[in-house]
């Protein structure tokens, strides 16, 4: 990726874990990022790199102040939103009766970013670029691919992010994908939504990132060998072959082998 995404794509991911060295270990281990714990001025945060590039971010669970969390809050990635005015961006998320959860605030010279979750209760992160755009590699190995909004209210939610960003949903036309949402930026698909229905009871409205890898059954047996836990092991669906999976610290993600489904002829 060169350049900024365009506004309503998911640009970046990042992962707020209470022991960030652990999780740096499992991802660079799982996905060959390189990644270590970044400087004391920027909160120690980690921008993993694959190949050189951005991939994904990974810091230490705590509050704004520097202090830990009592108590800790779940484990999960966040999905950030590219957004080319952040401000009015936010003013829109409460019009639209979204809960601002964090900033927005400057990030150095990167960008500027805030945190919100819409009506269902799915939170997800607004991304204004500086001189960071998001994620520098995509779609292949270890790379993101593909990031999904599971909510307890399709047409909610579908009402909630057309009105805060330049994005269209509407059901998707993919044999075999009857039911699944689609989310447009400038016309490209570049995001998913889903019913919770199928979902253990209980599960909360989320945004999962999917990576994309080479083998989805040895990318599983090697994460379940470090300590992850399989939530739907390995199987095969339209979109190719995929499995969700949680860390060791408990942080939903999905490992997906993306494939084109056959056309009829």
């Amino acid at each position: 990726m060169n350049g900024p995404y365009k506004p309503g794509t998911p640009c970046w991911i990042d992962l707020m874990a209470p022991d960030q060295q652990a999780a740096l270990d499992f991802y660079c281990g799982l996905f060959g990022w390189q990644g270590e714990v970044g400087p004391a001025e920027q909160g120690g945060y980690s921008v993993c790199t694959l190949k050189g590039r951005p991939v994904a971010g990974i810091m230490k669970a705590m509050n704004p102040d520097g202090t830990v969390p009592d108590p800790m809050p779940p484990t999960v990635w966040t999905t950030y939103l590219s957004t080319d005015a952040i401000d009015p961006t936010i003013k829109s998320v409460t019009d639209a009766h979204g809960t601002v959860l964090m900033g927005p605030m400057d990030v150095m010279d990167l960008g500027r970013m805030a945190v919100v979750a819409d009506p269902t209760g799915a939170v997800v992160g607004l991304w204004e670029p500086g001189s960071f755009d998001g994620a520098g590699i995509v779609n292949e190995h270890g790379a993101l691919v593909w990031n999904e909004l599971s909510t307890s209210d399709v047409p909610a939610a579908a009402a909630f992010y057309s009105a805060v960003l330049p994005v269209s949903t509407a059901a998707s036309t993919m044999p075999g994908a009857e039911g699944y949402t689609e989310f447009k930026a400038a016309g490209r698909v570049v995001g998913g939504m889903m019913n919770l229905d199928k979902a253990p009871p209980g599960t909360p409205p989320h945004w999962l990132p999917y990576f994309h890898v080479d083998n989805v059954d040895e990318i599983q047996a090697a994460a379940v060998g470090a300590g992850a836990t399989a939530l739907a092991p390995a199987f095969d669906m339209v979109a190719g072959r995929m499995a969700v999976l949680t860390d060791p610290q408990g942080a939903p993600f999905a490992v997906i082998t993306a494939t084109m489904p056959e056309q009829p002829a």
